[in-house]
This record gives C-alpha cells, sequence and structure tokens, in this order.
C-alpha cells in the first residue's frame, strides 16, 4: 500500500467517508494543513476562494503540480445563504471531490467555511443551527468570525458556537478586528485577550486572522499588510501555538507576501479577487492586482479567460446594476452557467489561467512546494482523521468565566476603525 492510500484509509473526517465512500480524494482535516507548514516551516498555505468552478480546477492542478497542501474555501459572503457566488458552503466539497477523482489529484485538501461571521448576538443561535449542515455537506475547516462585535462578545461568542457545533477534529479559524486596511488595526491585547480566553475554555484554534492592514477585494493603496504588526502580534501568542491566518492578499506584493512568511507564524493566506479576475481573463499585475485603463475601466486580454462576447455581456450587466470595480464580484452567481456552458476550448484557458498564477505563488511565494508529502506522513503518524490538538490549556478557567470576560474587556484599549457593514 502506497503512503497516499494509508493516508486515504486513515485521514478522511467520518463525513467525507459518509458523502464519497467510493473516493480517491484526499479531503482533510485543516489541522494537517496547518502542522504540514509548521514543520516545513516559513511556509504558507494558499487558501483559494472558489469563487467559480474554473478556480476550484486551476488551484487544484496547480497544488498538485506543485506537490502543495491547498485549502479550498468559500466565505459566507461569497457562499452563505446570501451568496454572490453559485459555489457555497453546501456544494465545495462536491465539487472538489469530482474534480479530484477526475483529474487524478493526490494532494490533501481542506474544505474551509471562511468568515462565518456572527455580526450581533441574534445570529448565534441561527448559527448553531446552520453550521452542522456545513459539515455534513463536506466541510472539514472553519473560521468563527464574530469580529464585528466587541471584543467580549466575540469570545463569548466565539465560545459558545465552537463548543457546541464545530467537531473536535475540524480545523478552527478565529479573528479578531474587522479587515478594514489601515484603519482599526488590532492589538496585542486584543488578540491576547481573544485566545487567552478560548485557551482557558479547551478551546485551540490553528489560526487567528488580524486586521494587520489589509483589505478585501481590490487593493487601491500600497498600504497593504503590516508586517511588523503582525510578527509584533504572533510573538505575543507564541505560547499558545496559534498560527496566522492572512487575509486580502490580492494586490499586495509578492515581497511583502514573502515577508510574511518568512517573519511570521502565518501558515494561511486567503487569496480570492485575484484568482477571480483572472480566470476571466483580465489583466492583472503580478501580484494579482487588477489593472484598470484611462477611464477606470478592467482591461480584458483577447483570447485570455472568457470569451469577448461573453465579457461583453458581462460588463454590460454590471453596468445595468451600477456596479463597479469590487463589485464585479456580484457577477459570479449569475454567469457560473453562461460560464459553464462556454466551449471546452474557452473552460480550459481560465483554469489554466489560474493554475500557472496559483502555481507560481506556491512556489515562488509562498513556499509551499513538497508539503502534501508531509501532511500525508503527518496523516499517516496520527493514524487517523484527528492528529488532536497542537497546544493545551495554559490559563486558569476561573479567570475567565463571563463576569469575568466582560470584566476584562472593560480594560482594553484600541481603535476599532469606522462603523459599518465590512463585507467579507
Amino acid at each position: 500500500m502506497s503512503a497516499f492510500e494509508k493516508a486515504l484509509a486513515a485521514g478522511r473526517p467520518s463525513n467525507i467517508v459518509r458523502l464519497f465512500p467510493n473516493s480517491s480524494a484526499l479531503l482533510v482535516s485543516g489541522k494537517f494543513i496547518d502542522m504540514a507548514m509548521l514543520k516545513k516551516g516559513k511556509a504558507i498555505c494558499m487558501a483559494a476562494n472558489a469563487r467559480n468552478h474554473f478556480i476550484i480546477r486551476g488551484a487544484l492542478k496547480a497544488a498538485h503540480r506543485a506537490n502543495s497542501v491547498l485549502i479550498m474555501e468559500i466565505a459566507r459572503s461569497e457562499g452563505g445563504t446570501n451568496a454572490y457566488c453559485a459555489v457555497n458552503f453546501w456544494n465545495l466539497a462536491r465539487q472538489v471531490d469530482a474534480v479530484c477523482n477526475e483529474l487524478g489529484i493526490t494532494i490533501p485538501v481542506a474544505i474551509h467555511a471562511d468568515h462565518y461571521g456572527i455580526k450581533k448576538e441574534s445570529d448565534i443561535a441561527a448559527a448553531r443551527e446552520e453550521i452542522p449542515s456545513l459539515f455534513e455537506a463536506g466541510i472539514t475547516s472553519i473560521a468563527v468570525d464574530a469580529s464585528h462585535m466587541p471584543d467580549d462578545r466575540n469570545l463569548l461568542a466565539s465560545i459558545d458556537i465552537i463548543k457546541s457545533v464545530i467537531p473536535e477534529w475540524a480545523g478552527l479559524e478565529t479573528e479578531v478586528g474587522e479587515i478594514k486596511g489601515k484603519q482599526g488595526l488590532s492589538t496585542v491585547d486584543e488578540a491576547l485577550f481573544l485566545i487567552q480566553g478560548l485557551n482557558a475554555h479547551d478551546i485551540f484554534p490553528n489560526w487567528i486572522a488580524l486586521n494587520n492592514g489589509t483589505t478585501h477585494g481590490i487593493e487601491e493603496s500600497d498600504q497593504g499588510i503590516q508586517v511588523e504588526l503582525t510578527a509584533e502580534i504572533h510573538s505575543a501568542l507564541e505560547k499558545y501555538r496559534i498560527s496566522g491566518a492572512q487575509h486580502g492578499t490580492s494586490g499586495n506584493h509578492s515581497d511583502r507576501l514573502r515577508q510574511i512568511a518568512r517573519t511570521t507564524s502565518t501558515t494561511k493566506a486567503n487569496v480570492a479577487t485575484a484568482l477571480q479576475m483572472i480566470s476571466w481573463g483580465l489583466e492583472v499585475n503580478d501580484y494579482g492586482n487588477a489593472i484598470l485603463d484611462s477611464n477606470g475601466n478592467f482591461k480584458k486580454l483577447k483570447g485570455e479567460g472568457v470569451s469577448e462576447e461573453l465579457w461583453q455581456e458581462m460588463v454590460k450587466f454590471a453596468h445595468e446594476k451600477g456596479w463597479k470595480g469590487g463589485n464585479f464580484k456580484k457577477l459570479n452567481l449569475p454567469f457560473e452557467n453562461k460560464l459553464l456552458a462556454q466551449p471546452r476550448k474557452i473552460r480550459e484557458r481560465m483554469a489554466g489561467r489560474v493554475e500557472e498564477f496559483a502555481y507560481s505563488m506556491m512556489v515562488d511565494v509562498f513556499d509551499s512546494r513538497d508539503t502534501a508529502d508531509i501532511a500525508i506522513d503527518l496523516i499517516i503518524q496520527a493514524g487517523s482523521h484527528d492528529p488532536g490538538p497542537k497546544a493545551s490549556r495554559i490559563e486558569d478557567p476561573s479567570e475567565w468565566t463571563r463576569e469575568k470576560i466582560i470584566q476584562k474587556a472593560e480594560l482594553i484599549t484600541g481603535d476599532k476603525g469606522p462603523a459599518g457593514d465590512f463585507d467579507d
């Protein structure tokens, strides 16, 4: 029996085995992805936001070619019940599994529900009801994101949801600070408060996401990721053995992303907008930011991505809806079937363009080459789909009761930035 076959027999969680009993796709807990990156050292796994089917195909082919682990993800805004994408929480695993089997993909892949947002108290009960359906549909990793609420409510909501409905074997991400660019930057105190409180309740996330200066969507400035701030916060959290999740990489210069890999504890980096634009055939710079013409419009490369006729239809539709810039993301849902209906040659060039960009990021920026073998070895060593937590409790639970959490939160100082509904 090969190493891959051994990992396939031991490493697939029960929900994946139930859904895909005869599959040869190695869909695994996000825990193994994090562990593989840590074992290699100074390496980051791409978390590819699957806004369309061609991103799934391209990212999987790139990871297989690089022999790299991969996270395929969709955020709640992208693929939840009010989605702007046709790929969603409930069909992502099915699509990934199908493509892996079709193309003979033999690298470990985690299926991540990103930014499961809790924005108000009433969202908690709804989350308890909905989240189990995600795992029943093949999710193997999740980001519980209550960062939109004050620090004490973020912590309390996270404890409630994680304890009640998140399987212990699943990869887990938490977040402090909404993604607001250079405003409302996360602080060491805020991050420590969240992770210490979770630790006291025997919750040991794989990743923490910060507001470290980046944005979602199109990066319109060169401010970007604050590497020194990220390193400072990760250093303060070191004894809690939590890795970083970097959001909003699209538009950040490759050198800055290399710095994140080399000088921080980041093991997961989300790539969303860049992959969408590349699959459509838009002109981008070397780090995936769309290039605009003199009138502020996207530049479509002839013979790349979608057909010229379909692109004109997409532009016309967006114009009629009043969508500009980053809001072109809303084209994903109404045009997915039209994209799938294109001739095979066009479909393949869409996925191929994603593959080339993703491969370059994996190999030249994130340094995740050959982490697939590391993850497979870790699965075999564990002999299970769950390697267990990578941390242990070091905080006193009696110091982190509900009442004391509220008291401690009052002592945290920091600028949360402007109010508003910041879309993830």
